[in-house]
């Protein structure tokens, strides 16, 4: 077959290529947007084209990726991100910037946004975005990691703080399956390898860990009036606020879990703050024996720094997370496990 001359194609035509560029899955998604006659018209076009070169792939990627990225500002409230995103690419077009956002690196762009905003200093991501909308500065915070997301949220003004933490918590991602199908499909023609993984991280889980991260009082009183503007988010975000005495959440059977991966030494620094009730609940969920040497190692470290003791609840909570993801355990299981 023929080399496809992209440039002399019509409109329809150079669409059709684009949809099959990015796969069936998410130009089915599109399809939802045309009339069944377009979509007639499109599926007739599509079948005319065996072969796409990489060339031409590159072409019809360069024109319609546009439209993908205004769209996703539209999804986003319209807001200014796309100024700052360019500022941060350095110039480079709006399209590689969203494709750099999602981990894909068309046309071999060396530019990552993510992983330039992830680098920077937390006053600098603040001064980047502080007078943007509180939709966009929830946005950015949703693609940051708990630590430096809390820094930068510890810099907002209080009104400001709890309406960007109700956004924050009602981002879903749904509305950028679409985007991220494309993108996602697109990244097998290009080269990825040092493109990060798509990740988003809105929801109550966000919130929850962005609180987790800021001073307690703080993270209380916010906690306190968000459920006081929105009582099912305030409830979500309360549920994923695991703390180490809420181990006593957890079944028997799910603790046990826990005990088997979690570091010895780092349990005895742990408790040496824990409740009674959660030292008698994780003496129970381990061997009888073991129980008496965490007893002993507990009693031997004597007066332990505040900090070192957040320090080891903080890696047990994180394994009890990663329990979670993986499916080992659940933390709504022991919603009715008895608690002293």
């Amino acid at each position: 077959m023929a080399e496809i001359d992209y440039k002399n194609l019509s409109r329809q035509q150079k669409l059709a290529v684009f949809l099959i560029v990015i796969g069936p899955e998410a130009a089915a998604e599109m399809f939802r947007q045309f009339e069944d006659g377009e979509i007639e018209v499109l599926c007739r076009e599509m079948g005319q084209f065996n072969v796409i070169s990489d060339d031409v792939r590159a072409l019809a990627v360069e024109e319609f990726l546009p439209l993908i990225g205004e769209g996703l500002a539209s999804i986003l409230g319209g807001m200014p991100y796309a100024k700052s995103t360019l500022e941060l690419a350095r110039g480079e077009s709006k399209a590689s910037a969203i494709l750099n956002r999602v981990g894909v690196t068309p046309a071999m762009s060396s530019m990552d946004v993510v992983a330039d905003i992830a680098e920077m200093e937390g006053r600098q991501i603040f001064n980047l975005i502080k007078q943007e909308q509180p939709q966009t500065i929830a946005f950015i915070l949703s693609y940051l990691d708990p630590v430096k997301s809390g820094e930068v949220f510890a810099l907002l003004g209080p009104e400001l703080r709890e309406e960007v933490l109700e956004r924050l918590g009602t981002i879903d991602s749904t509305s950028l399956d679409l985007v991220v199908k494309i993108v996602r499909n697109l990244g097998r023609h290009f080269d990825r390898k040092n493109a990060p993984a798509f990740h988003h991280s809105g929801g109550p889980r966000a919130v929850a860990d962005l609180l987790n991260a800021i001073d307690k009082d703080a993270s209380k009183a916010l906690l306190a009036r968000l459920e006081e503007r929105n009582s099912e988010l305030g409830a979500a975000i309360r549920h994923k606020m695991f703390g180490f005495e809420d181990l006593k959440r957890l079944t028997p059977a799910d603790l046990q879990r826990v005990m088997r991966e979690v570091d010895a030494n780092s349990l005895a620094i742990a408790m040496k703050s824990a409740s009674e009730s959660l030292r008698t609940r994780i003496y129970e969920s381990i061997s009888k024996r073991a129980a008496e040497a965490l007893r002993e190692e507990i009693a031997m470290l004597g007066p332990v720094r505040l900090r070192d003791v957040e320090t080891a609840q903080d890696e047990i909570i994180q394994t009890v997370r990663h329990l979670e993801e993986e499916g080992s355990i659940t933390l709504d299981g022991g919603a009715s496990a008895m608690v002293d």
